[in-house]
C-alpha cells in the first residue's frame, strides 16, 4: 500500500470514527444545546454550578472593550480585570467567536458546539488510534465505541466544558505510537495539540507534554541524536507560552492566586471500578458504589465494566508481549508513574478512609496546587488501559478478533447506559422554560440594577454564582473574580482599602456592597447605616443569602425576602467549625455557643439574661469575650444544636 492511500485510509478512518462520536453526542445530548440562542442550560447549572461560572466568564469577556492581550474582562475583577482562561471560558473559543457573537447580536453560547466538537474529535482519534492495532475498520469503529463512550467524557460534558476536550490526551497518544512506528519524533498534529491544550484548559498540558516527552526520550535514547528532539521540545514550548500570552495567561497576577488544596481532590485507589459520578450517579449496571473522602469525585476515572472484564483476559493471553512492552515504551511507562503518583497525591485514600498523609514542604503543596485537582493526571493512564484491552482481544486471529471486540464494546455500553440516561435526562430537563431559577427573586435586586459596581467583601465566589450572572447581565463591574485563579493578595488588600471607608463612614454612591459573612457586615454597617439601607437579602428558600449595604435605597419599599438592619435585627450563631465547634455550638457540652463580635452583637448580648428562640427562652449562665472577635455565652439548655439558623433575640 502507497502512502497515498494509507493516508486515504486514515483520513476515511477519521471522519467514521468522527461520525460515531457525533452520533453518540445527538444520542445523549440531543440537537437543543446547538441552538446558540438557547442559554438555559449555561444559566441554570447542569449537573452542577460550574457552567455557570464558564458562562458568566463569556458574558463578562464579550461586553468587555477589545484589548491586548485578548480574552480580557475588564469588569471582571475590577478594576483589573481578568482573563477568562481562569473562569474556564474555553478562551480560544472566546476569541474567535467574539466577533461572529457580536455580529449576530443578541444570547451567544458556545458550549454545544465546542461539546459537539469533542465528541466528534474523540471519534476521529480513537478510530485512528485503534487503526494502529488492527487492520479491520469494523474492529477499529468497535473499539472507538470504549473512547466515545468515555466515562470520564460523559462525566466531564457541559458540566466542566472545557474538560471534555478528551481527545487531546488521544491524540496525543495516537501520535506516540503512529511517530514511534514511523521512527520520527516529530509532526504538524502533535504540534497543534501541544499548544491548542492552553487555549482549552491548562490541566491538558503536563498529559500532552508528558505524552511528547516519552516519545522525544525514546527517540533520543535510540538513536542518540538528541538537537532535533530537544528543538522540537522547545518550539512547543514556545509556541505555548506565546498563545497563553495571547490569550491573556500571564495578565496581571491572576496566576499567582488559587487555594493550596494538592492533596484535597486525590485519585482514591478504587477510582477505576468505582462507578459512582457527580450527584451520586452511578455509571455502572452491575457493580457497586464504592465510598469516597474529601475530593475524591473530581477523580471520577471509572473504566467500564466491559475494559476491566477485558484487561485480566488481554493480560493472561499476551502477558509475555505485556513484558516486553512496557520495556519498550519505557519512557511512556516512566512518565505515566509519575502522573499517577501525582495524582493519588500525598494523600493517600482507599474506598471512604485516608490510608496516609505524607509530609509535604508547604512550597511544594503551593507549586503542586497550580494543579491541585490533582486526580485529573490519571486520564493518559485510563486511556492507555482502554487501549491495552481493546489491542489484545482485536489482535486475536480473524473474525475472533471482530467477535470480541464487538463483545467488549456491547458489555462496555450495556454497563454504562445508566449513566448515558440520566445525563440525558438531566439535559432535557435542563430545557425546561422553568430550569432556571435565580436565587436573586427579591424585588430588592430590580432596584439594585442602578448600581455601576458590586463590591464584594469577603467570600462571595463560593456561592451559586448567581451574582455573577446577574452582574454580567446589567453590565456591571465587580471586584469578585469569580474565578478558579486570582490574585488572593490583591483582592484581600483592596477589599481592606474598602472596609477602612466604611469605618471612617465614606461610600461610594455607585457601588453596592455584599458581604457573605454575617460577622463580617454587622462589624463594618454601623458607620455608615444611616447612609444606605441595611441588611439581609434572601431566595425565597432561604438557601441563599447576602448581607448588602446599598447606599440611596434607604426607605425603599423591599419585600418579606429583605431583613433591614436596625436594633431589632435579629442574632444567628457564627458558622463556625474546626475540631471543638460545631456551627457555633462547642461539641464538649453543647451548651456554649458563639457569635462574631461586633458592636451590635455585643450590645445585645453584653447585659441580655436570656436567649430566646422558636418562642423559648434559654437563661445566660456566662457572657465571656476574652477570645478576641467571637463572644461565647453559656446557656441552661440541653443541646444548643437546636439553634442552628434560629433568629435569636435576646431579653
Amino acid at each position: 500500500m502507497t502512502d497515498k492511500q494509507i493516508k486515504t485510509n486514515r483520513r476515511w478512518l477519521f471522519l467514521l470514527g468522527a461520525l460515531v462520536g457525533v452520533g453518540i453526542f445527538f444520542l445523549v445530548f440531543g440537537v437543543s444545546t446547538l441552538d446558540v440562542t438557547n442559554d438555559a442550560f449555561c444559566r441554570g447549572g447542569y449537573m452542577e454550578k460550574d457552567i455557570q461560572q464558564h458562562y458568566a466568564g463569556w458574558l463578562f469577556y464579550r461586553q468587555s472593550e477589545i484589548s491586548w492581550p485578548l480574552c480580557i474582562a475588564d469588569s471582571l475583577n475590577a478594576p483589573d480585570g481578568l482573563s477568562v482562561a481562569y473562569t474556564d471560558s474555553i478562551p480560544l473559543a472566546a476569541a474567535l467567536l467574539r466577533p461572529l457573537a457580536n455580529a449576530l447580536g443578541g444570547t451567544f453560547q458556545y458550549f454545544g458546539w465546542f461539546t459537539l466538537l469533542c465528541y466528534a474529535l474523540q471519534g476521529g482519534f480513537g478510530a485512528l488510534l485503534c487503526g494502529l492495532f488492527t487492520q479491520n475498520v469494523l474492529t477499529a469503529l468497535l473499539g472507538d465505541l470504549l473512547f466515545v463512550s468515555s466515562p470520564i467524557l460523559l462525566e466531564r460534558a457541559f458540566r466542566h466544558t472545557s474538560l471534555g476536550a478528551q481527545f487531546l490526551v488521544l491524540g496525543a497518544l495516537y501520535y506516540y505510537f503512529k511517530l514511534r512506528r514511523e521512527g520520527r519524533y516529530a509532526s504538524p498534529g502533535l504540534f497543534l495539540l501541544n499548544i491548542l491544550a492552553i487555549g482549552i484548559h491548562p490541566y491538558f498540558l503536563p498529559m500532552t507534554y508528558a505524552i511528547t516527552l516519552a516519545l522525544l526520550l525514546e527517540y533520543g535514547f535510540r538513536t542518540r541524536q538528541w538537537r532535533g528532539p530537544a528543538l522540537c521540545l522547545g518550539c512547543d514550548l514556545a509556541g505555548t507560552l506565546i498563545l497563553g500570552w495571547v490569550l491573556g495567561f500571564l495578565y496581571g497576577t491572576a496566576s499567582s492566586g488559587g487555594q493550596a488544596l494538592y492533596g484535597y481532590f486525590s485519585l482514591n485507589l478504587n477510582a477505576l471500578w468505582n462507578p459512582v459520578g457527580i450527584g451520586g450517579v452511578s455509571y455502572s449496571r452491575i457493580l457497586p458504589v464504592l465510598n469516597q473522602v474529601n475530593g475524591n469525585y473530581d477523580a471520577f476515572a471509572y473504566l467500564g465494566l466491559g475494559v476491566l472484564i477485558a484487561l485480566p483476559i488481554a493480560f493472561i493471553l499476551d502477558r509475555h508481549k505485556w513484558i516486553n512492552r512496557l520495556k519498550e515504551h519505557w519512557a511512556l511507562v516512566a512518565v505515566c508513574l509519575i502522573l499517577g503518583v501525582f495524582a493519588v497525591t500525598n494523600v493517600i485514600t482507599a474506598n471512604g478512609a485516608t490510608l496516609a498523609v505524607l509530609p509535604l514542604p508547604d512550597k511544594l503543596i503551593r507549586l503542586f496546587s497550580v494543579f491541585r485537582s490533582s486526580g485529573r493526571m490519571i486520564w493518559p493512564i485510563y486511556y492507555l488501559l482502554m487501549l491495552a484491552a481493546f489491542s489484545a482481544l482485536a489482535g486475536l486471529k480473524g473474525q475472533v478478533g471482530v467477535i470480541a471486540a464487538a463483545v467488549l464494546a456491547a458489555v462496555q455500553i450495556f454497563d454504562i447506559s445508566p449513566a448515558m440516561i440520566q445525563r440525558s435526562e438531566a439535559m432535557k430537563a435542563a430545557q425546561t422554560q422553568d430550569s432556571f431559577t435565580s436565587a436573586m427573586v427579591s424585588n430588592f435586586w430590580d432596584q439594585a440594577v442602578s448600581y455601576k459596581h458590586i463590591l464584594s467583601m469577603d467570600g462571595i465566589q463560593d456561592d451559586a454564582l448567581h451574582l455573577a450572572l446577574f452582574a454580567a447581565d446589567n453590565r456591571m463591574t465587580t471586584n469578585d473574580p469569580f474565578a478558579a485563579r486570582y490574585s488572593e493578595e490583591g483582592l484581600a488588600a483592596q477589599r481592606q482599602a474598602i472596609a477602612d471607608e466604611l469605618a471612617l463612614g465614606t461610600l461610594r454612591e455607585d457601588s453596592l456592597y455584599l458581604f457573605e459573612d454575617e460577622g463580617a457586615f454587622l462589624a463594618a454597617v454601623e458607620p455608615v447605616s444611616d447612609k444606605a439601607w441595611c441588611g439581609r437579602v434572601t431566595d425565597e428558600t432561604g438557601l441563599y443569602c447576602w448581607y448588602v449595604i446599598a447606599p440611596g435605597m434607604q426607605g425603599s419599599n423591599l419585600d418579606a425576602l429583605c431583613t433591614p438592619y436596625t436594633e431589632n435585627y435579629p442574632l444567628h450563631l457564627a458558622d463556625y467549625t474546626d475540631g471543638l465547634w460545631n456551627h457555633g455550638v462547642l461539641d464538649a457540652d453543647r451548651r456554649i455557643i458563639c457569635f462574631a463580635d461586633s458592636p451590635f452583637t455585643r450590645r445585645k448580648l453584653e447585659n441580655a439574661s436570656a436567649i430566646l428562640a422558636d418562642g423559648k427562652k434559654y437563661a445566660i449562665t456566662n457572657f465571656d469575650d476574652h477570645d478576641p472577635g467571637w463572644l461565647m455565652v453559656t446557656l441552661e439548655i440541653d443541646d444548643a444544636t437546636v439553634l442552628w439558623n434560629q433568629e435569636l433575640e435576646t431579653r
